[in-house]
């Protein structure tokens, strides 16, 4: 990898990349001057490394709708202009975890909710604004608290608020609508954030344990 003397403020870290040697690959969010940028880096100078890190780079631009920072080597962001820091950090976590043969594509805003069996839906309202629902057959009346359950989920993983109605006439803020604060539809980020919010908890979990097992050194700073 090219060195980096100004490397950033770290996001996220995984101690071992089990898709490629166990190299230890981190997120960063990097100054430039055409902006903030996110750079995916490794110190690895094993053959194939850069590759793995493009790799990983394609499937954040996919999995997120991150687009290239102009001006930039391999740096990308979010079109809106926010850093979205926690909604990034699982896309990167996700980018890493994905077989590197698995086909890129992004996540839909629909999944089976596995605990009760319904439908869970997202639908976008414009402005960054979704509301989450559940749909079919509900014997034990267990749809508002699923989509209880989902709205938390992306509350805590993207960082996103609780809304009103995007169509309403009040004020009234509803427990099925969130949005991101930038004011903008991130459909790919939403759906790629559904498929992990009812198990929001082991998540977290995850996270915590896994920026607790490693830090990204230079091959300087190693023994």
């Amino acid at each position: 990898m090219t060195p980096i003397s100004d490397i950033g403020t770290r996001i996220e870290l995984v101690p071992m990349d089990g898709h490629f040697h166990d190299i230890t690959v981190a997120l960063y969010r990097q100054a430039t001057a055409a902006g903030a940028g996110l750079l995916v880096h490794t110190y690895s100078n094993l053959d194939g490394a850069a590759e793995r890190i493009d790799a990983i780079v394609d499937a954040m631009a996919v999995l997120a709708e991150l687009a290239d920072l102009p001006g930039t080597a391999r740096r990308v962001h979010f079109p809106c202009g926010e850093d979205h820091d926690l909604a990034v950090r699982r896309a990167f976590l996700e980018a890493c975890k994905l077989e590197p043969s698995e086909p890129l594509a992004t996540a839909p805003l629909t999944i089976r909710d596995r605990k009760s069996g319904l439908m869970i839906e997202v639908d976008g309202l414009g402005e960054g604004q979704y509301r989450v629902r559940a749909s079919g057959d509900d014997p034990e009346q267990q749809g508002p608290r699923r989509v209880g359950v989902i709205v938390n989920g992306l509350l805590k993983l993207g960082q996103m608020r609780r809304v009103s109605v995007a169509a309403s006439a009040t004020d009234v803020v509803t427990e099925d609508c969130v949005a991101f604060a930038c004011g903008c539809s991130h459909d790919a980020l939403v759906g790629l954030l559904l498929q992990r919010a009812p198990n929001v908890r082991a998540i977290v979990r995850e996270q915590e344990a896994m920026a607790a097992r490693g830090t990204l050194s230079a091959p300087s700073a190693q023994s």
